[in-house]
């Protein structure tokens, strides 16, 4: 193989030796600057890592930078094209880098910026794309440039939202808060300062300020630091908690609206207590989405290279979230996460519900746009614990084989679960301030417990005494050097195959079909001049047998072959199989490949190919 390789190049380079000297210029300019690749994203699997918890390098109990430098091969391994790392700048971790401090420089428990760099070289070098979370709506209490605000220092009075509060009539040097506005911690979204003299605003913790996105200093120095960090070579960025962005504007005595009672609870502290409109999903959220759309690519425009990207963060409504996708004539996010998988979707969903959050989203997204697919995330309870243990493969298998991006959370692709913690043990601050009585409902600790890599101390994670978080009680059976190394199959093999999976051509551009026959969700990938590629998902506990061979939009030849298959399946990859009668044991999770009957090719021609 090694000299079949050397003789291409030494063909290669005597081709190159004798071509005219104006072709062999431009030649070495294409190499060395090679076009951009503006389509790359598109089909990509992302892998979400929560750096704390990834990998620890240097013994501390708490992953950092190095850590997942040495675990970039096995990333390369898992089939995806670049992962987005939850919040590394320097922070007080009062919300675990969600509170930043310093938006241009590391966290020092993660590393440095050489660590930083050699991260991104690394990536690159493995042909990895590397995204940031990047966080917006607030900074730390302790930034600088709350600092100044406080101190009403000039060009930062209004660089967070301020305001005096309304008198209190049973002691009047004690303001009360501006309204009745709930933080998503609990309690008022309103914190006093003593040294300004008046309230400001936290959606979040008392510890994160709300940044003023009506204040244009404000725009152009978070639209600075996107730049900084472009330059140093990410390839776009994870926009956080993009729906607080903005809230209404004080009227005309510059006071704030009260927010509608929701009449859910009667507890005042609780976020559910109102309905966030004045707080959430202003118009003018989605301008500074297109405003941020148009940094990227003006920075690509001027720098050269791939595309770069824009995920957004948003639990909205449906028609919201799909205007972030542009308004028809300005661009805007890339990728605005789909998570109806995660709020739509349970233990008791069936292959109909399951069919029908795939169609739901498919039928609002706008002409044009690319799908994606996020099954899990660090603030949601883990995919195994959700649907249960028993579908683990057959959600990956369902989440690989849709059009557009897919989303991974680590530790899903061998099937991580919650793991309690109890209140004691507790760190997650939301959770914290809900008190031990109610901490389990707000706690988003069982799902960021540490990486499970392999059977030793601490699962490979770390060698410290003590971890920020408890190690999961499984983690022996379930870790990536079992997985790995175990004769049959494993829920990371199956990962690992669908990852291969998905470059293939039907997957990557073929057309969408779906469709239910009892307790199975069927997705047909069809393409022209290639085999279709087929996934049942038996999502019921009993057997099932089902005929595909003219559920698609071309009908199948007889027979197929089994190209991946879940762990609790008999079958093999490879194995042949009557397409006309697909048995399915409970929970099990196939993908088939299968020629198409050509002669009807003229029916899927007339479908586009962007799965719509």
């Amino acid at each position: 193989m090694l000299l079949g390789k050397l003789l291409v190049l030494c063909i290669l380079a005597v081709c190159e030796a004798r071509m005219p000297l104006g072709v062999r210029e431009a030649l070495l300019a294409l190499k060395r600057n090679p076009p951009a690749n503006n389509e790359w994203w598109k089909t990509a699997t992302f892998y979400q890592i929560y750096p704390r918890s990834f990998k620890d390098s240097n013994g501390d109990g708490i992953g950092d930078l190095r850590g997942i430098i040495e675990k970039l091969p096995y990333l390369r391994e898992l089939g995806v094209q670049g992962f987005w790392m939850s919040p590394i700048f320097k922070s007080p971790m009062a919300d675990f880098g969600y509170d930043i401090s310093d938006y241009y420089d590391i966290q020092p428990e993660y590393g440095t910026m050489a660590d930083f760099d050699a991260l991104v070289a690394e990536a690159k070098q493995l042909g990895l794309k590397v995204i940031l979370d990047f966080v917006p709506n607030h900074s730390s209490d302790e930034n600088e440039w709350f600092r100044k605000s406080e101190n009403r220092e000039a060009g930062f009075e209004d660089f967070y939202v301020w305001h005096p509060g309304k008198p209190n009539p049973a002691d009047p040097s004690k303001p009360l808060p501006p309204n009745n506005w709930v933080s998503f911690f609990r309690g008022s979204a309103w914190q006093w300062s003593d040294k300004r003299k008046e309230f400001y605003l936290h959606q979040f913790s008392v510890k994160q300020p709300d940044l003023n996105y009506r204040n244009p200093r404000v725009v152009d120095q978070m639209k600075d630091v996107m730049r900084f960090w472009l330059k140093r070579g990410v390839d776009g960025y994870r926009i956080d908690a993009v729906p607080t962005l903005f809230e209404i504007e004080p009227d005309a005595s510059g006071n704030y609206l009260d927010e509608p009672l929701s009449g859910n609870t009667n507890d005042p502290d609780d976020p559910g207590y109102t309905i966030h409109i004045y707080t959430q999903d202003r118009n003018e959220t989605l301008d500074m989405v297109y405003q941020w759309r148009a940094v990227l690519d003006e920075f690509q425009k001027d720098n050269g290279g791939d595309a770069r990207v824009m995920m957004t963060e948003s639990y909205s409504r449906i028609d919201i979230v799909m205007k972030y996708y542009g308004n028809g004539t300005v661009l805007g996010s890339h990728i605005p996460f789909n998570f109806r998988f995660i709020t739509d979707l349970g233990k008791d969903s069936s292959a109909m519900d399951i069919d029908n959050t795939i169609k739901y989203w498919m039928s609002n997204m706008p002409t044009g746009q690319v799908a994606n697919w996020v099954m899990g995330n660090h603030d949601q309870h883990r995919v195994a614990s959700r649907f249960g243990e028993t579908k683990i493969d057959l959600l990956n298998m369902v989440l690989m084989s849709l059009p557009g991006v897919a989303i991974t959370y680590n530790g899903e692709e061998i099937g991580m679960t919650d793991v309690w913690i109890s209140y004691n043990d507790t760190v997650d601050p939301a959770a914290c301030n809900a008190g031990p009585d109610k901490y389990q409902y707000t706690t988003r600790d069982p799902e960021r417990t540490p990486f499970q890599w392999d059977d030793s101390k601490d699962a490979g994670f770390s060698t410290a005494n003590h971890t920020w978080l408890p190690m999961s009680p499984s983690y022996r059976e379930v870790n990536v050097k079992v997985q790995q190394e175990v004769d049959g199959n494993s829920h990371l093999k199956v990962y690992k195959r669908l990852g291969y999976l998905r470059r293939n051509l039907a997957w990557m551009k073929g057309t969408l079909k779906t469709a239910v026959s009892g307790d199975v969700l069927v997705i047909f990938r069809e393409l022209k001049g290639y085999d279709s590629m087929v996934t049942l998902a038996n999502n019921g506990g009993g057997q099932q047998t089902v005929d595909i061979s003219k559920m698609g939009y071309l009908p199948l030849e007889k027979f197929g072959v089994y190209r991946a298959v879940s762990v609790n399946s008999i079958h093999q990859e490879g194995e042949p199989v009557a397409v006309g009668r697909i048995v399915l044991d409970p929970f099990e999770s196939v993908v088939i490949s299968a020629k198409s009957n050509y002669f009807y090719y003229e029916v899927l021609n007339s479908r586009p190919n962007d799965g719509k």
